[in-house]
């Protein structure tokens, strides 16, 4: 079997979008229609992000440079920069929800993509420019020299890195590593918090297991999931009540137990191909982008991508887990 060349991860990606669309409930919009599809923004913004071009100056650049590219990807005429930047912006939530339709799309298509248990983790990306100290923050206050700093990240404490001063993806994945819900919100945000906002796409699927870290210990959570018929797994290792040891007994004698111990060799392999896809793997993974609006859509291609080079590895037979081609295909 050929490998994927170019057109034909634009294609997939292309039609996969219009089938997304066309399943969502079309209802007319205020305002002035766009005057530039959504479909071709999502590829060409993709295409952009994997040729490590960032900048809306340069990304406007190369669509005046490469007119053949810009019409194949559906551009009658070129956006200008601050077009280019505002539709960035608005598009994380229309990414959030791609990628959960093509989660659900792809689940008849094999065993990796079945969602009986779904592992959640959230990683975490160091804000560009420097970083503002928690007194400094607290108070307000931007030391005089301090340049380029981005006002709307905050701290989290990463396992691997320590406080990291940006921003957190909240993943969803299958059992071989296929994410398929995200989240993206500041580094302080926690993860108890974030995971609410994915009750109504996890109690649409078919699953009996999520298998999370100690960050997502929620009794009440725990709860609600299991009058869903779901069961909520982490290692409730801060909870030293006997609630607590119940539980942790009762997960031991779960088949879950067995998939707790697994989550880091399933979902960290994940988020290292999504930083790996955005050039985000020095400098505890620092973004290229600043502001939060910017970060979320950026993030939420991370994993947009990670879906579209497993995708295509698994229907032209290619090692599951192996991007190298499709970075090849467009760097």
């Amino acid at each position: 079997m050929p490998y994927p060349n170019k057109d034909d991860y634009i294609t997939f990606t292309l039609n996969l979008i219009d089938e997304f669309q066309d399943s969502l409930t079309q209802t007319k919009q205020p305002g002035h229609p766009f005057g530039y599809e959504t479909r071709s923004l999502i590829c060409f913004f993709a295409i952009m992000i994997l040729k490590r071009c960032f900048a809306f100056k340069a990304m406007n650049r190369w669509l005046k440079l490469n007119t053949n590219e810009a019409q194949k990807l559906g551009f009658s005429d070129i956006p200008s920069r601050w077009t280019l930047s505002r539709r960035f912006k608005a598009l994380y939530e229309v990414i959030k929800q791609f990628v959960a339709f093509t989660g659900q799309w792809v689940s008849p298509l094999g065993e990796e993509f079945q969602t009986e248990a779904i592992y959640e983790d959230k990683s975490l990306f160091k804000a560009k420019g420097p970083v503002w100290h928690k007194k400094d923050m607290q108070n307000n206050h931007i030391p005089e020299k301090l340049r380029n700093l981005d006002t709307d990240a905050t701290w989290g404490k990463s396992a691997y890195h320590g406080w990291v001063f940006g921003y957190a993806l909240h993943n969803t994945c299958t059992s071989s590593g296929f994410p398929i819900l995200l989240e993206v919100n500041t580094a302080s945000v926690s993860e108890h918090e974030v995971i609410k906002f994915k009750d109504e796409a996890i109690f649409g699927m078919n699953t009996g297991y999520i298998i999370t870290d100690d960050g997502y210990t929620d009794f009440d959570k725990i709860r609600a999931y299991a009058q869903k018929g779901i069961l909520l797994v982490t290692p409730a290792i801060r909870v030293k009540k006997a609630i607590g040891e119940t539980y942790r007994q009762f997960t031991r004698e779960c088949i879950s137990w067995l998939c707790l111990k697994n989550r880091k060799a399933i979902i960290e392999p994940m988020f290292d191909l999504i930083s790996r896809l955005l050039d985000t793997t020095d400098n505890h993974k620092q973004l290229p982008v600043k502001g939060k609006s910017n970060v979320k859509s950026f993030l939420a291609f991370g994993v947009m991508l990670t879906q579209l080079a497993l995708l295509m590895n698994s229907i032209y037979g290619l090692p599951f887990h192996n991007i190298s081609h499709l970075l090849t295909v467009f760097l």
